[in-house]
């Protein structure tokens, strides 16, 4: 305890410190129980704006206050609201992200990873947050297949994965071809353009890496894919083989694999084409931030065959994993080629002396510094859990998308975009001719919303002939869910739609009993 002038210092870890934690984590947990009694929806009605006016009204006064404040008093003027307008994501209607509810273990957890504050970046700083670290990475990379001489981190999401992974990529195979390292000397002078495949549907937070990496979007070349979304491993082939032929001097660094796509689940034929990658000595990284799931499901782990064959992995543990965000990990088959992170040899011929005792941290794996112990939450989640309570997990969930794909097949009114191969369920509403299908779709994903009903994503699917369709997306990771409570959202959405509907119509003076068909909706759309 430490007293200053204006008030009393008590850190959380101290005797009294943890005292003063257990009876304002009592108030919390008593604003949150007060807040999850009032809800009535997935989210409070009213919208962006409610949520700004609430918002505007909490947050009126100064952040730094002249004097300090009573933390139980600060706690309800600002858990009650964030508690009132958080997204439910225990409720059966909230749909829209990859959002699953955490188990209760993984939440303690995530306080005490908070309570002692923990950091990664030196020994001293967190001596067994590190082991454990080293050792969920360890567990994480025999999950994926991989054996001896793997490596890793834990980040922050599947975007911070994809960018390190492209990095690695970037440096590993420029270095083999040429000999030089381009974070040491940078593009210009090795004199080379970096070339990333990938194939259409794969995340965007791929282009986003090659904008940083001085790659460029335009050179993230789309490999064609099949009518199911799934990558052509002949057409890569061919396209990495026409590469010395174009202008200037082109390497292609990475090839990109779905394991897992966020819209469709697409899972690309990764042993077909890590084939490909090696014989044209290009790096192979799959995403698997949604797609890893599987890994954990009997039923859905073949899909991921192949997986194992890839340079690098991302994989997201608070998407599937049931683990607050952030959860989330890139992992190498190959430890050294993390180099590009600053990792060096820890062998004593060229360590200094902490190093040779054993002080060492992990700042040369990660692109942070500083970084959260959250080793500790997937721990103690994939602990509690148990493999086959988190395979059934996973099971439910698939199970929730195939009744719902089944439902929505079955509905005159709704059109499904395809059979989900993991829980993302993408549908669209087909309206009365002469509405616009995508416009209408748009506003009833924001009215249900706005009513508080339901919270659905949307995204754009190409239908063919270079048109894309705005179609709704379920995603389903809560297996608390039952298909009752399924089928009550799908109901509760017809109804809205039809309401929506009988109104647009009488606004352009049309009776709608007289509507077109389903069939003109669905080509005239």
């Amino acid at each position: 305890m430490y007293t200053t002038r204006s008030t009393t210092y008590r850190p959380a870890g101290t005797r009294a410190g943890l005292a003063d934690l257990r009876g304002l984590l009592n108030t919390a947990l008593d604003i949150l129980e007060e807040a999850a009694a009032g809800r009535a929806g997935p989210v409070a009605p009213g919208g962006p704006r409610a949520a700004r006016e609430a918002a505007g009204r909490v947050l009126a006064g100064p952040l730094l206050p002249d004097g300090p404040a009573d933390p139980v008093a600060v706690l309800h003027e600002l858990v009650r609201p964030y508690a009132e307008w958080a997204v439910d994501v225990t409720h059966p209607a909230a749909l829209a992200r990859m959002q699953p509810p955490p188990t209760a273990a993984a939440a303690t957890a995530e306080l005490v990873a908070a309570t002692l504050n923990q950091s990664l970046h030196a020994w001293e700083s967190g001596p067994f947050a590190l082991e454990l670290d080293r050792w969920v990475v360890a567990r994480l990379a025999e999950l994926v297949g991989y054996g001896a001489g793997a490596g890793g981190t834990l980040t922050s999401g599947g975007s911070v994965s994809n960018l390190m992974a492209l990095t690695a990529a970037r440096d590993d195979v420029i270095a083999a071809a040429r000999g030089r390292y381009v974070f040491q000397e940078g593009l210009i002078d090795i004199g080379v353009q970096p070339v990333i495949l990938a194939p259409k549907g794969i995340h965007f937070s791929v282009a986003r890496a090659a904008r940083l990496l001085g790659v460029g979007e335009d050179h993230v070349l789309t490999v064609p894919v099949d009518r199911h979304g799934r990558m052509i491993p002949e057409e890569a082939d061919r396209i990495l083989g026409s590469l010395p032929g174009l202008p200037g001097d082109q390497v292609a660094v990475a090839l990109v694999a779905c394991a897992g796509s966020t819209d469709l689940g697409v899972v690309d034929p990764l042993p077909e084409v890590a084939e490909v990658a090696r014989r044209h000595g290009v790096w192979l990284h799959a995403d698997a931030a949604y797609g890893g799931g599987a890994l954990f499901s009997e039923r859905l782990r073949p899909m991921l065959d192949g997986l194992a064959l890839a340079d690098s992995v991302t994989l997201d543990l608070h998407k599937f994993g049931w683990s607050p965000a952030s959860s989330a990990a890139l992992l190498v088959r190959r430890e050294e080629t993390l180099i590009s992170f600053g990792l060096q040899p820890t062998t004593c011929l060229s360590a200094d002396d902490d190093t040779c005792a054993g002080y060492i941290g992990l700042q040369n794996t990660s692109l942070q510094t500083t970084r959260r112990a959250d080793a500790l939450k997937i721990a103690v989640t994939m602990r509690t859990l148990g493999r086959a309570a988190m395979g059934a997990m996973v099971d439910a969930c698939h199970d929730l998308a195939r009744h719902a794909a089944a439902r929505i097949a079955a509905e005159p009114r709704l059109e499904l975009a395809a059979e989900p191969p993991l829980t993302a369920v993408l549908f669209r509403y087909l309206p009365a001719a002469p509405l616009d299908a995508d416009a209408f779709n748009g506003a009833l994903r924001r009215r249900v919303m706005e009513e508080g009903r339901a919270l659905l994503a949307r995204t754009h699917i190409d239908r063919g002939g270079g048109r894309t369709r705005v179609f709704l997306k379920l995603m389903l990771l809560n297996p608390g869910t039952t298909p009752g409570l399924l089928d009550q959202v799908l109901d509760m959405l017809l109804a809205v739609a039809a309401e929506q509907e009988a109104a647009e119509l009488r606004a352009l003076g049309l009776d709608p009993a007289a509507g077109a068909a389903r069939e003109a909706a669905a080509t005239g759309a």
